[in-house]
């Protein structure tokens, strides 16, 4: 038994490798996690109406900038598989591409502000709660290009395995955005009370911190040294194209997915302001078991990404099946506060202002946490299969099946209940079907073993040319225009911090026999 748990824990592809790298990123979503309830809790306080207005406005501007997000994120599975391929020379010029799709995705969301009050009209929510939307939609809409800039930097962390440092981007921007929260939403400290505006815009101040941080660490001298930060500023066709073939569908993945719970919560918003109320809290609440559990999820996707750049299929497939026990395992332990202590959880939210009696609101939370607490193993499994799936390359299979699900048994059930008054009860159900089917289907494509033949960077015998054009050219004009002495190769037990050049490669060994 001891040697079956030392295998567990430390053998190759085991969980200690999923541990290292996930639980900063557990920490950083974490982050998000109490950015937005810490949010949710004070607007409530304010107004109990605010609180379904910003979930509404916030998936309003979530579903297109997923889609841009996760296509500029997907740098991260090229990072991985670039660094697990021995090529540290192609990340900086793969995060260049990620960084100018930020910059045209942002910029693109500023002519969207003037629109705002049309765009949550379409939900037909009652007057009071649209212009609540459109006060707060605006002001996200101006956070665009840092979250995507923020985006683009933490996949460089990200994919080379340094996810403290994520932890302390993202953590710079939650300490920002409650620093102004708290003043900005209820007019303390000798500023005038915005209320959701407030919120709003200490998002926007919260998110562009983070950038402004991750784009200093990024042009660090190692890095520049190393990967080539700097000097891959130039636009690369190819990388750009190849950026966008896989990243695409893994933003219209996100998106779509974003897009089937915008859908859910507007035709929910419809049953009545009593049920778009619950359903915010109850959607707020399980965040605190997936936002999470998704670090142990991109943590999973990243060694998959490394392991099949190394061309190690089975330790990619041994890292998935033993972080998924350890996933399932967090996540259990979590979603025990929803059974034990529902009521408490709701009471976060507890506000004497608004339109919506809070005591019906409050009797129906318990029951949608029941829900949660049923599908939150299932939708560990999903995140973990999706993640580990994307690490290979498989973006278009898992993009397709979230959109036939999310379409067919998320927001099409809620539209019919919405049509036909039918009780909360039933818009919940099909969407906990949705996060259960999608698991087995996940499941049962993962265990295909198809992502195995699948990398999303060159072929080794490209990768190589380039390493060497990169080899030879860099030190003739190093980062920021400095000069380098030509590449001096000591033995082969020197560091690597004694090499005389901008990539500082040692040789590279020979590959380790498969099992």
């Amino acid at each position: 038994m001891w040697q079956a748990w030392r295998q567990w824990w430390r053998g190759p592809g085991g969980t200690r490798d999923v541990v290292r790298i996930a639980w900063p990123l557990v920490v950083s979503n974490s982050f998000w996690t109490l950015q937005i309830a810490i949010d949710r809790i004070l607007l409530s306080r304010a107004d109990s109406d605010a609180v379904g207005a910003a979930i509404t406005a916030s998936l309003l501007f979530w579903t297109p900038l997923t889609l841009l997000q996760f296509t500029v994120n997907y740098a991260t599975t090229f990072v991985a598989q670039y660094s697990g391929a021995g090529v540290p020379r192609r990340v900086g010029p793969t995060i260049w591409q990620a960084l100018y799709l930020a910059l045209l995705g942002g910029l693109a969301f500023l002519p969207v502000i003037p629109w705002a009050e049309s765009i949550v009209a379409i939900g037909e929510h009652a007057a009071p709660i649209q212009r609540l939307e459109a006060i707060y939609l605006r002001c996200l809409c101006y956070s665009a290009l840092p979250l995507l800039i923020t985006a683009a930097v933490t996949s460089f962390f990200t994919g080379l395995g340094h996810s403290r440092t994520v932890m302390l981007i993202n953590a710079s921007g939650l300490l920002c955005n409650i620093a102004l929260a708290y003043p900005w939403i209820y007019g303390r400290w000798g500023f005038p009370a915005w209320g959701i505006a407030g919120a709003g815009w200490a998002t926007v101040c919260g998110s562009t911190l983070s950038a402004i941080l991750g784009l200093g660490l990024l042009w660090r001298k190692v890095h520049r040294q190393v990967h080539g930060t700097a000097a891959g500023w130039r636009p690369d066709p190819r990388l750009f194209v190849r950026l966008l073939r896989f990243g695409v569908p893994n933003g219209l993945l996100a998106s779509l997915e974003a897009l089937g719970f915008t859908l859910f919560l507007v035709f929910v918003g419809r049953l009545g302001a009593l049920d778009l109320n619950a359903t915010s809290i109850a959607w707020t609440l399980n965040l605190l078991v997936y936002l999470p559990t998704m670090g142990i999820g991109q943590a999973i996707g990243v060694l998959v990404g490394q392991h099949q750049g190394e061309e190690r299929s089975d330790l990619a497939a041994r890292t998935v099946w033993n972080g998924l026990q350890l996933a399932l395992l967090f996540t259990a332990l979590l979603a025990l506060l929803y059974l034990l202590i529902p009521t408490e959880l709701a009471e976060l939210f507890h506000s004497q202002q608004g339109e919506t009696p809070w005591n019906e609101v409050a009797a129906l939370v318990p029951m949608l946490l029941r829900f949660v607490t049923l599908y939150a193993l299932f939708d560990t499994t999903s995140l973990v299969f999706s993640h580990a799936l994307r690490g290979a390359g498989d973006t278009r299979f898992v993009s397709l099946v979230t959109v036939i699900l999310a379409a067919s048994l998320m927001a099409l059930p809620a539209w019919v209940a919405s049509r036909r008054g039918w009780p909360l009860t039933w818009p919940w159900t099909f969407a906990s079907l949705y996060i259960v089917v999608q698991a087995v289907v996940l499941g049962w494509r993962f265990r295909g073993g198809k992502w195995r033949t699948m990398r999303v960077i060159e072929s080794t015998p490209v990768l190589r040319e380039l390493e060497e054009e990169a080899y030879i050219r860099l030190p003739e004009a190093g980062p920021q225009g400095d000069t380098a002495p030509p590449c001096e190769q000591p033995g082969r037990s020197s560091p690597a911090s004694e090499w005389r050049c901008w990539d500082h490669r040692p040789p590279r060994e020979s590959t380790p026999p498969r099992d």
